[in-house]
Parts: C-alpha cells; sequence; structure tokens
C-alpha cells in the first residue's frame, strides 16, 4: 500500500503559527478555556495586580515554595500570606517552564521547586510567567526542555490547560472537580535574553 503523503516525513508542525503575537494568541487560548489572564509590562505592575486579587478575595493563606518567587513577593510586602500547608491554602503561586501560545497550557516540571503537587491541590492556581517563556508549540516546549535540563530531564513533565473540568454521560461539565478551580497566569513583559 502506498504512503498517503509521501513528501511528509512527519517533522515538519501541522499548525501553522498565526500572524500575532504569541501573548496574544496564548491569552486568546487560555482566557477561552476559562483561565483568567493578565499582561503586565513589569514585576511591580504584576504585584500590584495580585494584591488586588488577594485583598478583593479575602485570601489569607496563600502556598508558595519556590524560592525566587517567595523573595520577590516578600519584597513586595506579601511575606503574612504565606503558609505551609497546601492542603488547606487559599491559592498557591508558582513558576512554569514554559507558556504554550497554541493551546494556552502552562508547562510545568518537578524540576522547579513548587514540587509536583502546588498547581493542582490548591483551589486556585496563580502562575506567574514571563514573555521569554512562551513558545508556540507543545514541541517547542519539550525541546526547550530538553537543552535546558540536559540528561536530567525533570521526573514530571505536566500541562495545566486552564482550571480542571470534567463532564458526565449527559455532557454536564463541572469545573475544579480534580484540580484548581481558577487558574490565574500573570505574563509579564521580559526580553529574551
Amino acid at each position: 500500500m502506498p504512503v498517503p503523503f509521501p513528501q511528509s516525513e512527519g517533522k515538519e508542525s501541522i499548525f501553522q503559527q498565526p500572524a500575532d503575537e504569541p501573548a496574544i494568541e496564548f491569552a486568546d487560548r487560555f482566557t477561552k478555556l476559562q483561565g483568567r489572564f493578565s499582561y503586565c509590562l513589569d514585576e511591580q505592575e504584576m504585584l500590584q495586580q495580585l494584591k488586588v486579587l488577594i485583598e478583593a478575595r479575602k485570601w489569607k493563606k496563600l502556598f508558595c515554595r519556590e524560592t525566587n518567587t517567595q523573595k520577590m513577593l516578600v519584597a513586595n510586602g506579601l511575606e503574612n500570606s504565606f503558609y505551609p500547608e497546601l492542603n488547606d491554602c487559599d491559592a498557591s503561586v508558582t513558576g512554569c517552564e514554559y507558556l504554550i501560545a497554541r493551546t494556552g497550557s502552562i508547562v510545568l516540571s518537578s524540576g522547579l521547586q513548587s514540587g509536583r503537587t502546588a498547581s493542582v491541590y490548591a483551589p486556585v492556581h496563580i502562575c506567574i510567567a514571563y514573555t521569554d517563556q512562551l513558545v508556540y508549540d507543545i514541541k517547542d516546549a519539550i525541546n526547550a526542555l530538553k537543552e535546558n535540563y540536559k540528561d536530567h530531564l525533570p521526573s514530571l513533565i505536566t500541562l495545566a490547560t486552564g482550571p480542571s473540568r470534567t463532564a458526565d454521560i449527559e455532557k454536564t461539565l463541572v469545573v475544579g472537580v480534580h484540580g484548581p478551580k481558577e487558574v490565574f497566569c500573570f505574563l509579564i513583559e521580559r526580553d529574551k535574553v
């Protein structure tokens, strides 16, 4: 039987990058999946927006294990919000490895200091990301992870695509059953190095 597309060796993506900027593409996909997106010109703007969110929601217990993220939050007066237990926190704050524009997904790994569970078990996941972490497709993120970690890939690499959701046989959608009910992404402008 002849091969249906002999010119294709399967190395090229079938998805073509859109004319939009990756940040716009990511924001569009992420919000369509019920994620809450905020673009920030710098860390100070992100911190202001995060403080407003925390006050509006009356959150008192933020779970965060990543050293760099903790330092940034502490330097801006949020140290009183840290909470040592993930199981009954109000929200968890993490960074990410990459953001995938085509799917609106956040790439997380066990290589981050947040561990395997911070983005899954909290009722709300807040991701702080930078524009230089945007890639177009899953393949681009995997290749970048391989390059960054070389022979020591993290034992867990996962994609979080909006709040958790499931549906029953009657197609009734329920959000937040197996993970966070809400996912926030603060995307901060930063030039690629």
